[in-house]
């Protein structure tokens, strides 16, 4: 099994397109496999959707912008680590726009029982980011195979697949809802998953 450092690709390959700003399936490709890993980082580190969504676009540019300089060397540092780096920077950046938000807060009467706004900010190091961003790396790779599979398959045979395999329902009441037999349940089971680990060996090898 491999380990998680290499759960989603992060070969030289997977950089070297990038250097050219103009390769948009490049970049496409690496936002498909990488967004939901950052956003969901940020939320389990306390923002909104919206300020999660604001990591992605950050990050992303960030990546955009190290890209003609970057040279990733997997002995000074993994490509998971630097991606955290850049991650856990933005989240930073939401946080301290949140704080700048409710300054006002400072000002309420000592009296006051309330504890401050701007104490209760989440910090993504006492939040253990990395902790989080390992978990999320676990299951990112899968995700992106899984929707990259959604685009090229049969609508009705990934819907078939994604009732059995994903929500888990029992074969009796696929076949029932979706009016197939529940030999066809296995078949697509069996087409679909081959296809997801096919789909899983090209990010890890040729991501992009």
């Amino acid at each position: 099994m491999k380990s998680v450092e290499e759960m989603i690709p992060t070969r030289q390959s997977l950089l070297s397109r990038l250097k050219n700003w103009n390769d948009q399936e490049g970049w496409k490709v690496f936002f498909d496999t990488y967004w939901r890993l950052i956003y969901h980082a940020g939320v389990k580190t306390g923002l909104t959707d919206a300020e999660a969504q604001d990591v992605v676009q950050e990050t992303v540019l960030s990546v955009m912008k190290s890209m003609p300089t970057f040279e990733y060397d997997s002995q000074h540092g993994s490509f998971k680590s630097w991606l955290l780096r850049l991650t856990s920077w933005r989240i930073t950046d939401q946080l301290r726009k949140r704080q700048k938000g409710i300054e006002h807060s400072k000002r309420e009467p000592r009296t006051s029982t309330r504890t401050a706004t701007v104490d209760r900010v989440p910090d993504p190091a006492g939040l253990e980011l990395e902790a989080v961003w390992d978990e999320e790396w676990r299951t990112n790779l899968l995700e992106a195979a899984i929707n990259r599979v959604k685009r090229t398959v049969d609508a009705k045979q990934f819907q078939i697949f994604d009732l059995y395999v994903v929500k888990k329902w029992p074969v009796a009441k696929v076949a029932r809802m979706l009016r197939v037999n529940t030999a066809k349940v296995y078949l697509i089971k069996h087409r679909v998953g081959k296809l997801i680990k096919r789909e899983v060996a090209y990010l890890q090898t040729k991501p992009i």
